[in-house]
């Protein structure tokens, strides 16, 4: 079995992505949705949280949860066929799936179920190999003092969100000057997915 793994950088942003997310939900039986919710500091009051929310009743999942793995058990997640890890703050969202355990049980679902993840910004990043990344860009979000920066490795990509908004990425050097130094630096190529892209990886990445 398999799960597909859907990364946005923005969510539902366009009727593109939701046609694509309709399309690999129309034949499942099952439906019901869990939102991750540990990256934002609003946890299910976060504004993305709740859009999504809306978003995946409209196009027809039978119910949807929220999660917070900093708090919640994370064995909830086999509950569900649809995991929506949303976005914010990706160092405390990589610590708390650590910490959690939820890590593992979103490994056994990507390997035992045939389901759906969607990623969303931060989370679509920690599903990949690390957040190196990140620790390069924004290093002063790292509240939760993490060290280890590799990822749960559901994707083999690195991806790098919000890449058409250089208004979140202040600097003297411009985002694409930036990521060509971090290809360079690690040996390594980045996927640059502005707010309107995604991604849909059809299989999961054994560690």
């Amino acid at each position: 079995m398999k799960s597909d793994i859907l990364l946005t950088s923005n969510g539902f942003f366009t009727d593109e992505i939701k046609e694509c997310f309709m399309k690999v939900i129309a034949h499942k039986q099952d439906t019901a949705t869990v939102i991750i919710t540990t990256a934002s500091k609003e946890k299910e009051q976060n504004k993305y949280a709740r859009k999504a929310e809306s978003d995946l009743l409209e196009m027809g999942v039978s119910v949807v949860d929220f999660l917070d793995v900093e708090h919640d058990a994370p064995s909830f997640i086999q509950n569900y066929s649809i995991i929506y890890i949303n976005g914010g703050n990706p160092y405390k969202l990589l610590y708390h799936l650590k910490e959690s355990g939820a890590d593992k049980d979103l490994f056994d679902f990507a390997a035992q179920k045939e389901g759906v993840i969607v990623g969303v910004s931060a989370g679509a990043m920690v599903l990949g190999p690390h957040i190196n990344l990140v620790n390069v860009f924004t290093p002063f979000m790292n509240e939760v003092g993490l060290r280890n920066f590799s990822g749960l490795y559901l994707h083999d990509d690195i991806i790098f969100p919000h890449y058409d908004r250089e208004d979140l990425f202040q600097s003297d050097q411009t985002i694409e000057e930036r990521l060509r130094e971090f290809e360079s630096s690690y040996d390594c190529n980045v996927i640059r997915m502005k707010d309107r892209d995604f991604l849909l990886k059809q299989h999961y990445i054994k560690k």
